[in-house]
């Protein structure tokens, strides 16, 4: 069973995402939160597996509850929620080690989708969005290119490089005509030898540092 904490200050849009995943056999809402302090005290007290995180709310925003949460030793895996698809506090939020976004409007079936996608331990990155979101917000000066990218293996390169262009394992195994299983392997190899925490953090890093160049559309 998949535990969910719903973390968002309206109670209508926390109901609205409760009827939504009460409908599925397989996840269980096991809390909920009206700000980013109760997020933080529900995830130590509920252990969930994923937690959908609004970004503005009162008391603590998502984006300092995301950090907070991702600090502790066994932490959730966490969706951010929001309204727009530009938000700044989305792409910090990413960097701070949520695993993907979802727009409010999103379907039904997407956010459940959402939630799996979650717990399987993938990303919920749009590519559009992300490179808009990344377009946007990665303007600054490049930040260095860690030292471990020298050790990466070409086609470890080659898999990061995917990897920010939002392709899922699947998608990038069928690109380099892989097993998936393989492409796995080599993001675990590439996290580590970069100091990553998962494939967000490295989405992130490609374009921060310039290895990835933004295309808008």
């Amino acid at each position: 069973m998949i535990r969910v904490l719903l973390a968002d200050d309206q109670p209508l849009v926390r109901a609205g995402l409760r009827t939504i995943l009460d409908e599925e056999p397989d996840i269980e809402v096991c809390g909920e939160a009206a700000d980013g302090l109760l997020a933080v005290a529900a995830v130590e007290r509920d252990a969930p597996d994923v937690v959908l995180m609004d970004v503005r709310m009162p008391n603590l925003n998502g984006l300092e509850a995301t950090r907070r949460i991702k600090a502790g030793a066994h932490p959730p895996r966490i969706v951010i929620l929001t309204t727009f698809d530009l938000d700044e506090y989305v792409y910090e939020a990413l960097r701070a080690g949520a695993c993907g976004f979802l727009l409010k409007d999103a379907p039904a079936d997407e956010l459940v989708r959402a939630v799996r996608v979650a717990v399987a331990g993938d990303a919920l990155l749009a590519p559009s969005v992300t490179r808009r979101l990344i377009a946007r917000f990665s303007g600054r000066d490049k930040v260095a290119i860690p030292t471990g990218f020298g050790e990466l293996t070409d086609r470890e390169r080659e898999v990061l490089h995917l990897v920010a262009r939002g392709l899922s394992n699947t998608e990038i195994a069928t690109r380099l005509f892989l097993a998936e299983t393989t492409v796995k392997t080599h993001i675990a190899h590439l996290l580590d030898k970069l100091g990553l925490r998962d494939r967000v953090q490295a989405v992130v890093l490609a374009y921060e540092s310039g290895l990835v160049e933004p295309r808008v559309g």
